[in-house]
């Protein structure tokens, strides 16, 4: 961020000002210019990825399972986060935004570099105090190693008895602070990971828990497939959304909306829901369900990729009005303005940040929860990597949309002049492919199967102990009798 600021404060780092009609006769900018400004970006995007997936998850580790008050509280916690989260986008789509168009670029990037300054200041400040988990080592090279020991042993057959597969002693999991995990049928190939063959090279052999562990993370591959879609979508606020904004009126009074501040809907409808969907549609349908989060993850994501589905058949239906507005004004070729408010856009939004409320949060705190223990960070990345991705496919859809519908002479769905384009099939075409994607998900969450809680396997272990330990107990008594 820092880089960021100076990129756009130090007049040899910024290209010089332009006030030509055609940008073409601009100066361009030189390669130390771009060089900095994009590397600028890239280390912002390489700090992203080591804060994003561990900020949440430090905050999780907070919560002690075995504590009831405090087990309870950490079911809301992703809803806080996630509050505190689009609390600041809201700052950043309003404030920074009117700041950077009618101040400077200067300003509107110091005074973020200035509040992450702050942030870092409390976060080195609070780090005696915060619950530390001990390193586990790289999950990837745990994986990597049952699924090597599988594909090496692909011929040796499983054993009737799970019980005779590898595992440790229950007073090393116990000793080193770890969760033991129970074989499962599912995804059987694995268990040839923990089949004993005489080596105990760990590329060769790893303990049945290990084998849970990579089981788990696998699990949720096709979930986490599932929220690609819906992250495309949501990549639409940022890009032709806020395109279509600049094409109506932003008047209020005299004062002008600045086009991107239109996501401020999105993060205030989020706030909203947030707070509702916490404070009391859990509490009401606990009542019926007897579920502490009131619904399944999976079904609060199921209700959030409906109203994906929801959002973009608004959207283009909204559009469809908006281009006969602009057909009926002779607005279509030249790309004016449209005689149109613009909170005309103002449902698609709202929808946008209702959806957020469910898919969003519940998409975090899913791929947390059911992550095994020493792997929280590696889950809480798949929601990182499923919003990566969600970018990267937009830009690969409408690149190709794009290029297809202009074949033949066709002037296309996408185009500079918005009038002229048919962004409402393109709408239509996602509200399609939305529609597809929650068919797939049932048919996933069909076969999916939640990991047991940790505090109830925590306490089995503690109970087995115990059993162990008595048995000891007895054994050695009866030796002394005898």
């Amino acid at each position: 961020m820092s880089l960021l600021t100076l990129s756009v404060s130090i007049p040899g780092l910024k290209p010089p000002p332009c006030h030509q009609a055609n940008i073409d006769d601009c100066k361009k900018s030189s390669t130390l210019q771009l060089a900095t400004f994009f590397g600028a970006l890239y280390t912002l995007a390489v700090g992203t990825g080591g804060t994003k997936p561990n900020i949440s998850t430090i905050g999780a580790d907070q919560f002690d399972d075995f504590h009831p008050k405090e087990k309870a509280s950490k079911l809301s916690f992703f809803n806080w986060w996630m509050f505190s989260i689009f609390f600041g986008t809201l700052f950043a789509n309003t404030v920074l935004v009117y700041i950077q168009d009618n101040v400077g670029w200067t300003l509107g990037y110091g005074l973020p570099t200035l509040g992450l300054v702050i942030s870092v200041m409390i976060f080195l400040a609070g780090t005696p105090f915060y619950r530390h988990r001990v390193p586990a080592g790289s999950p990837f090279t745990k994986m990597a190693m049952v699924i090597v020991a599988a594909a090496r042993k692909w011929r040796v057959p499983l054993p009737s008895d799970p019980k005779e597969l590898h595992e440790l002693d229950l007073e090393e999991y116990a000793r080193n602070g770890k969760f033991m995990i129970g074989s499962t049928p599912t995804l059987r190939f694995l268990n040839k990971a923990a089949v004993k063959t005489g080596s105990t090279d760990p590329w060769m052999l790893s303990a049945v828990t290990q084998v849970e562990e990579t089981k788990q993370m696998l699990r949720m591959i096709p979930i986490l497939i599932a929220t690609f879609v819906p992250s495309t979508m949501i990549a639409q606020i940022n890009t032709l959304f806020i395109k279509q904004g600049t094409t109506l009126d932003r008047h209020i009074g005299n004062f002008k909306i600045p086009p991107a501040s239109l996501a401020g809907f999105v993060t205030i409808s989020m706030l909203v829901c947030v707070v509702l969907y916490d404070r009391f549609f859990v509490p009401v349908i606990r009542k019926w369900t007897n579920n502490p989060r009131g619904i399944t993850l999976l079904q609060r994501m199921g209700i959030g990729l409906v109203l994906h589905f929801v959002i973009m058949a608004v959207a283009s239906l909204t559009e469809r009005y908006r281009l006969n507005v602009a057909k009926q004004h002779g607005l279509v070729e030249n790309g004016g303005q449209l005689p149109l408010t613009i909170f005309i856009l103002l449902p698609q939004f709202v929808l946008m940040g209702t959806a957020d409320a469910f898919l969003e949060v519940a998409k975090l705190e899913f791929f947390y929860d059911q992550a095994p223990e020493s792997m929280k960070s590696l889950g809480t990345s798949y929601s990182s990597t499923s919003l990566g991705i969600g970018n990267f496919l937009s830009s690969f859809l409408l690149s190709t949309v794009s290029d297809i519908t202009q074949r033949d002479g066709h002037e296309g769905w996408i185009l500079n002049n918005l009038n002229k384009s048919h962004l409402d099939y393109y709408y239509a075409f996602f509200a399609v492919l939305n529609f597809l994607n929650f068919i797939f998900f049932m048919a996933m969450i069909r076969f999916y199967v939640y990991k047991a809680e940790v505090s109830e396997s925590m306490h089995v272990l503690t109970e087995e102990l115990k059993v162990m330990r008595l048995k000891a107990s007895n054994q050695e008594a009866a030796k002394g009798i005898a």
